[in-house]
């Protein structure tokens, strides 16, 4: 039988009830402390609700300077484990498995939220110094948020602060732990030689820029329970062709490592990492190449992003084999209902429940 966008899936034994996944979208709405607030209850409820199988929380910093701005998510006390518990059991209770994406952004930390311009921020405007793999700061127009080369204790740190802030998502009932390394946050400044330009064991050679992304998901798989999944978020390319940077080539291989250490699913992303990068045709479907390059390459599942919004469309993907999950964005916001929407497009209603409450509507 031919999978589709409405078969399950397990990840050892995780199982989710279809192939669709909310994709992790940063909100920038906590109170500047990272905590959950009511805005994410509801946000992250609604697309459970709305009948996806996977629920991921946006990008959760595994430390304070991890943020993208001083109004991120994080995970970094047991406070902040407290106030995502709800989230995680609402979640789990409307039939979806609960995700977080643990992030921390690097040289792309301490400004203001979109809304507000992306505007760097200096430590006495609510911002903090950042951490990058090298003292080279993100091409801000304005003066760059203050920013250091991290040290070799630094990494060590690091490693332990998502091993760490692992084991909090796991005390808040979350299923699924994502390693963030794309979109030329911390992880992937490491992996692309644009952003990365070490001399120790963290730099130079294919072996070397992988080695953080390998420790921190070896460290999180080594606290996260046996029977419960870890995914790894990368960016296929750098999309700067016309320099030595991060490719495909590079993520097929980065990939099939994590393999080994154990990730359940690759979810293939791309770009993010410099202003200049170029998207040859950002259309529907524009980065699912990539996803299926890495699932032909490898044994590693892969999650499919970008310009996915209808369900045939959706459901295409998984029929022919070119992903395991169609992992879904922006729609995700235009439609917290997607899914159930989807399964009256494909004559698949027998596939989901709608909320009891809201049967009168669709009877």
């Amino acid at each position: 039988m031919t999978d589709d966008l409405f078969s399950s899936i397990s990840f050892r034994e995780s199982t989710a009830r279809n192939r669709v996944m909310v994709s992790p979208m940063c909100q920038y709405s906590c109170d500047g402390d990272g905590l959950a607030t009511d805005w994410h209850r509801v946000h992250l409820g609604s697309r459970a609700t709305g009948g996806a199988g996977i629920v991921m929380t946006e990008a959760t910093a595994v430390e304070p300077r991890g943020r993208i701005s001083p109004d991120d998510l994080g995970i970094w006390s047991d406070d902040h484990a407290e106030a995502l518990a709800p989230i995680t059991e609402f979640i789990r209770d409307r039939g979806a498995l609960p995700a977080i994406q643990l992030a921390h952004a690097g040289r792309k930390a301490s400004k203001t939220s979109p809304w507000d311009g992306n505007q760097p921020l200096q430590p006495d405007e609510r911002g903090w110094e950042a951490i990058a793999p090298s003292a080279d700061p993100w091409p801000y127009e304005d003066t760059p948020p203050q920013l250091r080369e991290m040290t070799t204790d630094d990494i060590a740190t690091l490693v332990d602060d998502f091993a760490a802030a692992a084991e909090r998502s796991l005390d808040a009932g979350f299923e699924i732990a994502e390693v963030h390394a794309a979109h030329g946050y911390l992880l992937h400044e490491f992996l692309s030689p644009v952003t990365n330009d070490r001399e120790d064991e963290y730099g130079g050679s294919l072996e070397n820029r992988t080695r953080i992304v390998r420790e921190v998901t070896e460290a999180v798989r080594d606290v996260w329970p046996d029977d419960k999944p870890v995914f790894v978020r990368i960016s296929a390319t750098d999309w700067l062709p016309e320099r030595e940077s991060w490719t495909i080539e590079d993520s097929v291989h980065l990939a099939d490592r994590l393999g080994d250490i154990g990730a359940d699913l690759i979810d293939v992303s791309a770009g993010g990492l410099h202003p200049d990068q170029r998207i040859p045709n950002p259309g529907p479907n524009y980065q699912v190449p990539f996803a299926e390059r890495i699932r032909e390459d490898t044994d590693v599942p892969v999650g499919a992003v970008g310009g996915i919004t209808e369900p045939a469309q959706a459901d295409a993907l998984i029929r022919n084999g070119r992903a395991d999950l169609a992992i879904i964005g922006r729609e995700h916001l235009r439609d917290p209902y997607f899914t159930l929407h989807a399964a009256e497009e494909l004559d698949a209603e027998d596939s989901v429940e709608w909320p009891i409450q809201y049967r009168r509507a669709v009877q």
